[in-house]
């Protein structure tokens, strides 16, 4: 891997994969690992798979390996602790993994890289509830990130934009009725597109390849659209997508 942007794409398809695994398949990863079995690691891939397996057995491993024995713990402590305790070692892998495939990374690469990954909540914080995940194509706001946030592009759209005005229109209606989410005006990191920071009242979405939140206005996208959208990628990603 040579570019920031690919190890944080290996990165956040792992961290998918892992969180996955501690929250919505909970119950199979509790009943994978059994504590009869020998030393068992917890691994995420990048197209968000995820398995519990025996660790590789050449040593010095050809890359970071997870921590070992997560099984043995599963029994002798509150199953939200064990997830609990199971997050924290897979954070420390996902950001070890991440570095070490980043080693050619010059010092600007590694700050873009960590600035990438700090867009996110880690899996600890997802997992013991101190931070929500935020599903994409629902209205929320991007997580807290490092201060050296990517240059972005200014755009308006047009005053006779159908989208705009179909935005503007489920703006006021969302206004109207308070969907805040619990979210305080200005939180999180501003839309990349144009600058915006968030806003209650307003609608975003988080793009589902790069996990980048954009403000409904230059998403083209409203609440109604984004229930029926499957999944939704920024034009970012489209570009980079159709030049493979």
């Amino acid at each position: 891997m040579r570019t920031a942007k690919e190890v944080y794409d290996d990165f956040s398809g792992r961290r998918k994969a892992i969180l996955r695994a501690l929250t919505t398949d909970a119950d199979q990863l509790f009943a994978a690992c059994d504590p009869a079995r020998e030393n068992l690691c917890l691994y995420g891939y990048p197209d968000g798979s995820w398995v519990v397996d025996l660790p590789a057995e050449e040593v010095p491993p050809e890359a970071p390996e997870p921590a070992l024995g997560i099984n043995f713990a599963r029994d002798g402590m509150m199953g939200r602790d064990w997830l609990g305790l199971v997050a924290v070692h897979s954070d420390a892998w996902l950001i070890g993994l991440a570095f070490y495939k980043g080693a050619r990374l010059n010092k600007e690469q590694r700050e873009e890289l960590f600035a990438l990954i700090n867009t996110h909540p880690t899996c600890y914080e997802v997992v013991s509830g101190r931070i929500e995940q935020r599903p994409s194509g629902k209205r929320g706001v991007p997580p807290n990130a490092a201060r050296s946030s990517p240059k972005v592009t200014r755009k308006t759209p047009s005053d006779d934009d159908e989208d705009a005005e179909e935005y503007a229109e489920e703006e006021e209606t969302a206004g109207a009725t308070g969907n805040g989410a619990g979210w305080e005006d200005g939180e999180g990191d501003p839309c990349p597109q144009c600058g915006k920071s968030y806003r209650t009242e307003e609608f975003w979405i988080a793009c589902d390849n790069c996990d980048l939140w954009y403000c409904g206005r230059c998403a083209r996208m409203t609440q109604a659209k984004a229930e029926k959208t499957k999944n939704w990628n920024c034009g970012s990603c489209v570009e980079k997508r159709a030049q493979r």
